[in-house]
């Protein structure tokens, strides 16, 4: 054994002692996964948050490095490459034969290995570049990447070497201190889980969860702003707290409230962290505007102007106290709540609908006026805070305010924007010919067009003209295809019971990039183009560098709140699981389990068809009830219900859509229904 690698086995070895939270942060994380089980192999977190590399290879002709990668001459290059998304501080330890300077530049996607790193710093001036190490002299030496310079999000380092002369350096040891989920003292320990008879929904479920980890972050290493002609900086002040979830691991490392609309969910269902939801929801009530209005994202951004992201901070509330029960947080910020509502209703005209006028929004070409899809959101917004209030004991009469607002908007946009020649809403309250995949989507999910109603089912199948074989492209932003508003999509299908539709969604979009040999292999991108690059809005603000794009974005983690809410069927409906229901879909699968924890415990249940039937088991907190909704497997054949081998009188249930409705208290129950 060298001399080089002996001393790299040992630093590798003393490197699995690290620090169990991300510097001087207090661990205040459960030290172990709240369900084990086979399923944790699915987890893409590290066992410790100090790793190295999987494998390295020489970036001119591909060859794999075995032992000590070596540098020698000027532009030589090694890619170490870490498996899966990762992000944090870089140390590499090094033995030089002579004098010059290490390059080190890093990447998402395998698309843009070599001397520049991808591009993060947004002042769209041509990617990031390099970290550069002088070496002055031979000998051995350290270079540890400054702390402003963290690189949030990356899964490949080119390291290359800058000289005159005919100069070696040994890479005796790379290391890598993860800087995400920094309250965490064991990054493997989540909350939730999800496992089923297709592997590919399983990975993606796990990919989504680990992505969102990826995304909450040390609250002192947001983006730089203003933002930087070369380089990067990742030291700017996010809000309070010791973790916040922000947009991306990469970039846009602030709270962007919209992604949270898809982001919460997930998160709550998987890793179960949701204090970075609360201090990402405080700063923005901290840095509400004077009219009432919240920004479009938090600081050091403090971008503004954004009618529907204005209105999911105050979804976002609904959202944690639902997954929570955390009173004191919403009465905390209740006043400023109110005021939020006053300023968005204040736009609604005399026609009924919102006149938006905060016209930024997650990417769509056409916003402004009557725009459907801000009125999908201020519908959502007034049904929950109606719940919020009725959550909070609110005595002065705004839950029934709001609801009779919802049902009024709920009229006019009916009237003024849905196409009845075509099946679908228009994208505004004119004659446009554009149907746009949000405003459908999210008028069935949200309940503006009840499931009753056989226009869910028109919209349902209007949404599936826009499929091509790798995922839904959006009509308001022609060429893309967005998972975030993909993930709304795949629970209006699943909301009508179309499980089939949903999970061939979720294959084409999600299984595309899952599989992706550029991907990370470990998470879910924030877009790409229909025509199978990663030039996702090239076009449309990110000044056509397609590196932009971020590789690890909450925003598309949507069917990892799917695949546990709608699929495995389990989910809350009043704060921290008083109340539940589980109302599974079958679809293609054989069996699916999971579970999540709230703090009145844990909630777990799974389901397996069988010869004559299907078997649900379910175990919830006995201070809860919930609703059992049994699919009913062949119409018009009765079937046979017991519960913990007891038949159930048909006088105990009741039939609504094809499903036997049966009420439990909390406890643990094995059903099953034979046909």
């Amino acid at each position: 054994m060298t001399m080089f690698l002996l001393i790299g086995l040992l630093l590798f070895l003393n490197s699995t002692v690290a620090a169990p939270c991300w510097r001087h942060t207090s661990c205040s994380w459960p030290t172990d996964v709240a369900f084990p089980g086979p399923w944790d192999n699915n987890i893409y977190a590290p066992q410790s948050r100090t790793i190295g590399p999987k494998s390295a290879f020489i970036l001119k002709d591909k060859t794999p490095v075995e032992g000590v990668a070596t540098l020698s001459g000027n532009g030589s290059a090694v890619v170490f490459d870490f498996g899966i998304e990762v992000g944090g501080i870089v140390s590499v330890q090094y033995a030089a034969s002579g004098a010059g300077s290490l390059g080190i530049a890093f990447t998402e996607a395998k698309t843009w290995i070599g001397e520049w790193s991808d591009s993060s710093n947004g002042k769209f001036a041509g990617r990031d570049g390099a970290l550069y190490a002088n070496i002055s002299r031979s000998g051995n030496g350290t270079y540890t990447m400054p702390d402003k310079s963290l690189r949030g999000g990356f899964r490949y380092m080119t390291v290359f070497l800058i000289t005159t002369g005919n100069v070696s350096v040994a890479l005796q040891h790379v290391s890598l201190e993860l800087s995400f989920q920094p309250t965490w003292s064991n990054l493997r320990a989540y909350q939730g889980y999800f496992h089923c008879s297709d592997e590919l929904l399983n990975t993606i479920w796990y990919a989504g969860a680990y992505t969102l980890q990826t995304n909450a972050v040390p609250v002192n290493t947001g983006r730089w702003v203003p933002m930087l002609a070369n380089g990067w900086a990742n030291n700017g002040t996010l809000g309070p707290g010791d973790t916040i979830i922000v947009d991306g691991a990469k970039r846009d490392r602030a709270v962007w409230p919209g992604d949270m609309g898809i982001a919460v969910p997930s998160s709550f269902v998987s890793i179960g962290d949701l204090d970075s939801v609360r201090n990402a929801l405080q700063v923005m009530y901290d840095y509400q505007n004077k009219d009432g209005s919240f920004p479009e994202a938090g600081p050091p951004l403090l971008q503004q102007n954004s009618d529907t992201y204005h209105m999911w901070t105050m979804i976002g509330t609904y959202n944690y106290m639902l997954y929570t029960d955390d009173g004191p947080f919403v009465r905390k910020n209740w006043t400023k709540y109110l005021k939020a509502m006053s300023y968005i209703y204040g736009k609604v005209g005399p026609s009924g609908l919102l006149n938006q006028t905060g016209i930024r929004d997650w990417a769509r070409w056409q916003t402004g006026s009557n725009n459907s899809e801000a009125q999908m959101v201020l519908y959502r917004t007034l049904v929950t805070g109606a719940s919020l209030a009725n959550w909070i004991n609110d005595t002065t009469g705004f839950s029934s305010t709001w609801l009779a607002r919802a049902n009024a908007l709920s009229i006019a946009v009916n009237d003024h924007c849905f196409d009845h020649d075509y099946g679908a809403f228009r994208d505004n309250a004119t004659a446009t010919t554009l149907h746009p995949q949000d405003a459908n989507s999210m008028a069935v999910l949200f309940g503006l067009v009840n499931v009753t109603d056989a226009r869910a089912r028109t919209i349902s199948t209007v949404l599936t003209e826009n499929w091509s074989p790798i995922g839904a492209v959006a009509p308001e932003l022609p060429g893309n295809i967005s998972p975030f508003i993909s993930s709304f999509e795949i629970q209006a299908h699943l909301t009508i019971g179309e499980a089939n539709r949903a999970l061939d969604l979720i294959r084409r979009c999600w299984g595309w990039y899952q599989n992706h040999p550029n991907g990370t292999g470990s998470t879910v991108i924030e877009g790409y183009l229909v025509n199978g690059t990663f030039g996702y809005r090239s076009s449309r603000g990110y000044g056509y560098d397609a590196s932009y794009v971020s590789h690890a974005h909450g925003w598309s983690s949507g069917p990892t709140s799917a695949l546990t809410e709608y699929i495995l069927g389990l989910m809350v409906t009043a704060p921290a699981g008083r109340e539940w229901s589980l109302s599974p879909q079958f679809a293609d699968l054989e069996y699916a389990e999971g579970g999540f924890v709230t703090r009145l415990g844990k909630f777990q249940a799974g389901w397996r068809k069988e010869r004559d039937g299907y078997q649900i088991t379910v175990k919830t907190p006995g201070n809860t009830s919930g609703v059992l909704a049994l699919p009913i497997l062949e119409a018009g054949k009765e079937p046979i219900v017991e519960v913990n081998g007891k038949v159930v009188e048909e006088d105990a249930m009741s039939l609504d859509r094809g499903r036997l409705m049966l009420d439990l208290n909390g406890g643990e129950y094995t059903v099953r229904v034979q046909q």
